[in-house]
Protein backbone atom coordinates (compact mmCIF):
# COMPACT_ATOMS: atom_id res chain seq x y z
CA UNK A 1 0.00 0.00 0.00
CA UNK A 2 1.25 3.54 -0.78
CA UNK A 3 1.69 5.12 2.49
CA UNK A 4 1.38 8.60 0.77
CA UNK A 5 -1.84 8.05 -0.72
CA UNK A 6 -3.44 6.13 1.94
CA UNK A 7 -2.05 7.46 4.86
CA UNK A 8 -4.08 8.55 7.85
CA UNK A 9 -3.83 12.09 7.15
CA UNK A 10 -4.65 11.94 3.32
CA UNK A 11 -7.75 9.68 4.30
CA UNK A 12 -8.78 12.59 6.93
CA UNK A 13 -7.96 15.71 4.29
CA UNK A 14 -10.13 13.24 1.65
CA UNK A 15 -13.09 13.07 4.20
CA UNK A 16 -12.72 16.58 4.88
CA UNK A 17 -12.61 17.61 1.33
CA UNK A 18 -15.46 15.16 0.41
CA UNK A 19 -17.92 17.24 3.34
CA UNK A 20 -16.76 20.43 2.38
CA UNK A 21 -18.14 19.71 -1.36
CA UNK A 22 -21.26 18.31 -0.43
CA UNK A 23 -21.64 21.86 1.61
CA UNK A 24 -20.89 23.52 -1.57
CA UNK A 25 -23.30 21.42 -3.45
CA UNK A 26 -26.23 21.24 -1.33
CA UNK A 27 -26.00 25.17 -0.59
CA UNK A 28 -29.45 25.78 -2.32
CA UNK A 29 -30.98 23.56 0.76
CA UNK A 30 -29.54 25.60 3.10
CA UNK A 31 -30.60 28.51 5.06
CA UNK A 32 -28.33 31.44 4.89
CA UNK A 33 -27.13 31.38 8.97
CA UNK A 34 -27.13 27.21 8.66
CA UNK A 35 -24.67 27.94 5.45
CA UNK A 36 -22.65 30.38 7.49
CA UNK A 37 -22.19 28.54 10.70
CA UNK A 38 -21.49 24.97 9.20
CA UNK A 39 -18.83 26.61 6.83
CA UNK A 40 -16.75 28.32 9.70
CA UNK A 41 -16.34 24.78 11.27
CA UNK A 42 -15.38 22.81 8.35
CA UNK A 43 -12.82 25.28 6.85
CA UNK A 44 -10.40 25.40 10.14
CA UNK A 45 -10.74 22.05 10.09
CA UNK A 46 -9.67 21.63 6.03
CA UNK A 47 -6.98 23.81 6.12
CA UNK A 48 -5.48 21.80 9.35
CA UNK A 49 -6.02 18.98 7.36
CA UNK A 50 -3.92 20.53 4.09
CA UNK A 51 -1.32 21.47 6.19
CA UNK A 52 -0.76 18.01 7.59
CA UNK A 53 -1.06 16.17 4.76
CA UNK A 54 2.53 14.11 3.97
CA UNK A 55 5.73 15.11 2.10
CA UNK A 56 6.28 12.91 -0.99
CA UNK A 57 9.59 12.51 -2.61
CA UNK A 58 8.28 12.59 -5.84
CA UNK A 59 7.02 16.14 -5.76
CA UNK A 60 9.34 17.62 -8.30
CA UNK A 61 9.37 14.30 -10.29
CA UNK A 62 7.44 15.26 -14.12
CA UNK A 63 5.27 12.88 -15.35
CA UNK A 64 3.00 12.11 -18.64
CA UNK A 65 0.11 11.66 -17.23
CA UNK A 66 -2.57 14.28 -17.85
CA UNK A 67 -4.65 14.61 -14.60
CA UNK A 68 -8.63 14.93 -15.59
CA UNK A 69 -10.23 18.60 -14.19
CA UNK A 70 -14.13 17.52 -13.15
CA UNK A 71 -15.19 20.70 -12.36
CA UNK A 72 -16.39 22.76 -15.47
CA UNK A 73 -16.93 26.47 -16.30
CA UNK A 74 -20.42 25.38 -15.84
CA UNK A 75 -20.53 23.62 -12.54
CA UNK A 76 -18.29 26.34 -11.37
CA UNK A 77 -21.01 29.36 -12.00
CA UNK A 78 -23.54 26.92 -10.34
CA UNK A 79 -22.03 26.94 -7.31
CA UNK A 80 -20.90 30.67 -7.40
CA UNK A 81 -23.88 31.57 -8.20
CA UNK A 82 -25.89 29.36 -5.60
CA UNK A 83 -23.53 31.10 -3.23
CA UNK A 84 -23.38 34.61 -4.15
CA UNK A 85 -27.58 34.05 -4.12
CA UNK A 86 -28.22 33.10 -0.61
CA UNK A 87 -25.54 35.45 0.54
CA UNK A 88 -26.93 38.58 -0.48
CA UNK A 89 -25.46 41.77 -0.32
CA UNK A 90 -23.27 39.93 2.24
CA UNK A 91 -21.23 38.55 -0.42
CA UNK A 92 -18.56 41.02 -0.83
CA UNK A 93 -15.99 41.65 1.98
CA UNK A 94 -12.74 43.95 1.50
CA UNK A 95 -9.28 42.17 1.74
CA UNK A 96 -5.79 43.20 2.49
CA UNK A 97 -4.42 39.63 1.40
CA UNK A 98 -4.76 39.99 -1.78
CA UNK A 99 -2.40 39.68 -5.19
CA UNK A 100 -3.79 43.00 -6.31
CA UNK A 101 -2.74 44.88 -3.32
CA UNK A 102 0.64 45.81 -4.74
CA UNK A 103 -1.05 48.10 -6.95
CA UNK A 104 -3.21 49.91 -4.96
CA UNK A 105 -3.51 51.71 -1.84
CA UNK A 106 -7.13 50.58 -0.95
CA UNK A 107 -8.28 47.26 0.34
CA UNK A 108 -9.41 45.00 -2.83
CA UNK A 109 -13.40 43.68 -2.59
CA UNK A 110 -13.27 40.08 -2.61
CA UNK A 111 -16.38 37.87 -2.76
CA UNK A 112 -16.95 35.16 -0.58
CA UNK A 113 -18.86 33.24 -3.61
CA UNK A 114 -16.02 33.40 -5.45
CA UNK A 115 -13.16 32.57 -2.76
CA UNK A 116 -15.24 29.27 -1.82
CA UNK A 117 -15.81 28.12 -5.29
CA UNK A 118 -12.14 28.58 -5.82
CA UNK A 119 -11.52 26.25 -3.04
CA UNK A 120 -14.20 23.82 -4.20
CA UNK A 121 -12.85 23.86 -7.56
CA UNK A 122 -9.31 22.30 -6.53
CA UNK A 123 -10.58 20.20 -3.46
CA UNK A 124 -13.30 18.54 -5.85
CA UNK A 125 -10.88 17.83 -8.66
CA UNK A 126 -8.67 16.46 -6.00
CA UNK A 127 -11.18 13.59 -4.28
CA UNK A 128 -12.86 13.14 -7.81
CA UNK A 129 -9.24 11.64 -8.99
CA UNK A 130 -9.11 10.01 -5.92
CA UNK A 131 -11.66 7.93 -5.83
CA UNK A 132 -11.22 6.33 -9.10
CA UNK A 133 -8.83 4.22 -7.38
CA UNK A 134 -5.23 4.98 -10.19
CA UNK A 135 -2.78 5.05 -7.48
CA UNK A 136 -0.55 7.18 -9.85
CA UNK A 137 -2.99 9.72 -10.79
CA UNK A 138 -4.06 9.84 -7.30
CA UNK A 139 -0.34 10.31 -6.33
CA UNK A 140 -0.19 13.63 -8.62
CA UNK A 141 -3.77 14.87 -8.22
CA UNK A 142 -2.65 15.01 -4.36
CA UNK A 143 0.72 16.79 -5.37
CA UNK A 144 -0.84 19.11 -7.10
CA UNK A 145 -3.71 20.00 -4.77
CA UNK A 146 -0.80 20.32 -1.93
CA UNK A 147 0.96 22.81 -4.01
CA UNK A 148 -2.16 24.98 -4.82
CA UNK A 149 -2.85 25.06 -1.22
CA UNK A 150 0.64 26.55 -0.99
CA UNK A 151 0.18 28.54 -3.61
CA UNK A 152 -3.23 29.58 -3.79
CA UNK A 153 -6.23 28.57 -1.78
CA UNK A 154 -4.53 28.01 1.57
CA UNK A 155 -4.77 31.98 1.41
CA UNK A 156 -7.79 32.56 0.01
CA UNK A 157 -9.53 30.00 2.86
CA UNK A 158 -8.24 32.00 5.90
CA UNK A 159 -9.23 35.53 3.98
CA UNK A 160 -13.05 33.82 3.59
CA UNK A 161 -12.55 32.60 7.07
CA UNK A 162 -12.19 35.83 8.53
CA UNK A 163 -15.26 37.63 6.47
CA UNK A 164 -17.61 34.19 7.35
CA UNK A 165 -16.56 34.78 11.14
CA UNK A 166 -17.46 38.29 10.54
CA UNK A 167 -20.87 37.19 9.81
CA UNK A 168 -21.23 34.42 12.16
CA UNK A 169 -20.40 36.51 15.04
CA UNK A 170 -22.00 39.89 14.06
CA UNK A 171 -24.07 41.46 16.75
CA UNK A 172 -26.56 42.07 14.66
CA UNK A 173 -29.63 39.91 15.09
CA UNK A 174 -30.17 38.50 11.34
CA UNK A 175 -32.65 35.38 12.86
CA UNK A 176 -35.27 36.96 11.17
CA UNK A 177 -33.42 37.82 7.94
CA UNK A 178 -33.00 34.27 7.24
CA UNK A 179 -34.57 32.92 4.20
CA UNK A 180 -34.29 29.61 2.65
CA UNK A 181 -33.32 30.00 -0.82
CA UNK A 182 -34.57 26.43 -2.56
CA UNK A 183 -37.29 28.35 -4.47
CA UNK A 184 -35.49 31.74 -4.89
CA UNK A 185 -32.40 30.12 -6.84
CA UNK A 186 -32.52 29.27 -10.09
CA UNK A 187 -31.92 25.80 -10.71
CA UNK A 188 -30.15 24.28 -13.48
CA UNK A 189 -31.77 22.36 -16.23
CA UNK A 190 -28.97 19.80 -15.82
CA UNK A 191 -28.34 19.72 -12.55
CA UNK A 192 -29.05 16.19 -11.39
CA UNK A 193 -25.90 15.50 -13.97
CA UNK A 194 -23.45 18.04 -12.48
CA UNK A 195 -21.91 15.12 -10.21
CA UNK A 196 -21.17 11.71 -11.39
CA UNK A 197 -22.94 8.45 -9.85
CA UNK A 198 -19.25 7.20 -9.20
CA UNK A 199 -18.46 10.32 -7.71
CA UNK A 200 -21.66 10.20 -5.45
CA UNK A 201 -20.90 6.50 -4.52
CA UNK A 202 -17.51 7.58 -3.31
CA UNK A 203 -19.07 10.03 -1.17
CA UNK A 204 -21.43 7.42 0.39
CA UNK A 205 -18.92 5.09 0.99
CA UNK A 206 -16.04 7.22 3.22
CA UNK A 207 -15.86 7.00 6.83
CA UNK A 208 -17.47 10.43 8.36
CA UNK A 209 -16.02 9.83 11.42
CA UNK A 210 -14.03 12.58 11.95
CA UNK A 211 -16.14 14.83 10.75
CA UNK A 212 -18.90 13.35 12.81
CA UNK A 213 -16.90 13.63 15.92
CA UNK A 214 -16.24 17.57 14.95
CA UNK A 215 -19.70 18.48 14.05
CA UNK A 216 -21.10 17.30 18.11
Amino acid sequence: MDNYIFSKNTIEFVTVGVEFCALMEKVQESEKNEFIDTAVKILPLLYLKAVLLPDSNEEDEEYDINIEHFVTEEIYEYIRNSIEQILGEQDSYLEVFHADMQYSESPIIAYISEDLTDIYQDIKDFISVYSLGNEECMRISLNECKNNFADYWGQKLVNVLRALHSLRYSSEDTDDEEVHHHDNVKQPTNGNNLFSQRQESWKEDMNMDEWNKWNE
